[in-house]
């Protein structure tokens, strides 16, 4: 029996996409069928490469195809193309197709790491990714990286240093170490636009922005120079830091920017008998997330080689990616790339967005 592409892509037109609840057929999402005897190959192209439930599409397709009558060989190629969220970015010379920032109520919550090690994370996956440290008040993501300086300028655009596959743009490599970073407003939004309209970022699937704590002029210059596919929210589990936390999530909601969801950092450590101890209280970024009706993206975990690879500049999901802190991080990191997926998907084929928690 001669095995047909219209019986391959009828049995794949079963198989649902998780998150966007559309069959792979219908989504475009099977590429370069090919039918050689009773061998089937096929590419599915995800919407990131960063995708939480790649194993289970996998599954399910290699099932879908052998239903059909003949089928004993399945070659299934996992590709991905980022879709773009459709946000005019003019101050940017070449595609960015999601710009995520990720902000703070306060300062000291580890948001500079979280946004290091997810944009690392991304990278690891496959993904283009960018790092734009606009902490302009206390800009370590050089530290974090362990990168010292910039490559010199080209026809006068700055070119962004690269660590761990990803490329990265800070004051702290446009300033002497130690000079003290005096800003106010005006100065701060040029900053802010030089980074975007003067540094030739290449094509990216992801802009990560490191933000300064708090909710002033940086937040605000950002939102107005870089339409922003959402805001990532850190806080700590301990009341002081939700309630900081709080004001950062609602100044982006006044903004009009999605909220993509609540990353609760440092929330216990893992004793060496077993037990876990709640420095910092515990629960606090899920009752966040709940209270505002946001996502709860995970909880990051307590490690001291968290601080030790910010200091040597070897993030954990580099120096030690098997540790729950790395995992959580990959974990949260694959959730926010579906959420921005879903999105863009849902903005440009009028899907319903509905994320299955």
């Amino acid at each position: 029996m001669t095995i047909t592409k219209e019986a391959i892509l009828a049995a794949l037109s079963k198989v649902q996409e998780p998150e966007l609840h559309q069959d792979l057929v219908t989504l475009n999402m099977i590429r370069n069928l090919e039918i050689t005897g009773d061998k089937v190959s096929f590419t599915v192209m995800l919407t990131t490469p960063a995708c939480p439930l790649r194993g289970r599409i996998d599954k399910e397709v290699r099932e879908a195809v052998m239903t059909v009558e003949g089928v004993k060989t399945i070659e299934v190629k996992m590709d991905s193309d980022v879709p773009n969220d459709g946000r005019m970015r003019g101050l940017v010379n070449m595609p960015i197709r999601n710009a995520i920032a990720i902000g703070s109520g306060k300062g000291g919550v580890g948001k500079s790491t979280v946004s290091v090690n997810i944009a690392v994370a991304l990278a690891q996956s496959g993904a283009r990714v960018g790092l734009m440290d606009a902490d302009i008040y206390g800009p370590n993501t050089p530290t974090m990286l362990g990168v010292d300086k910039l490559p010199p300028p080209v026809e006068q655009k700055l070119i962004p240093a690269t660590a761990y596959g990803i490329k990265m743009i800070s004051m702290g490599l446009l300033v002497k170490p130690g000079q003290p970073l005096i800003w106010r407003g005006p100065m701060l939004n040029s900053a802010i636009r030089q980074f975007l309209g003067d540094v030739e970022w290449g094509e990216l699937d992801y802009l990560i922005i490191d933000l300064p704590p708090g909710t002033g002029d940086a937040a605000l210059s950002l939102a107005q120079a870089l339409p922003l596919s959402g805001a990532v929210i850190v806080t700590l589990p301990q009341l002081v830091s939700l309630e900081d936390a709080s004001r950062g999530l609602n100044m982006f909601k006044q903004l009009d920017v999605p909220i993509l969801g609540v990353v609760e950092n440092m929330s216990y450590l893992d004793l060496p008998d077993g037990t876990r101890m709640d420095i910092f209280g515990t629960g606090g970024g899920e009752e966040l997330a709940k209270g505002t009706n946001t996502p709860f993206l995970g909880k990051i975990p307590i490690d001291q080689n968290v601080r030790i690879g910010g200091d040597t500049g070897k993030p954990i999901v580099v120096s030690h990616p098997d540790s729950a802190v790395a995992k959580a991080i990959q974990e949260i990191a694959q959730n926010i790339a579906a959420r921005v997926s879903v999105a863009a998907m849902s903005a440009n084929n009028a899907l319903p967005i509905n994320i299955v928690e």
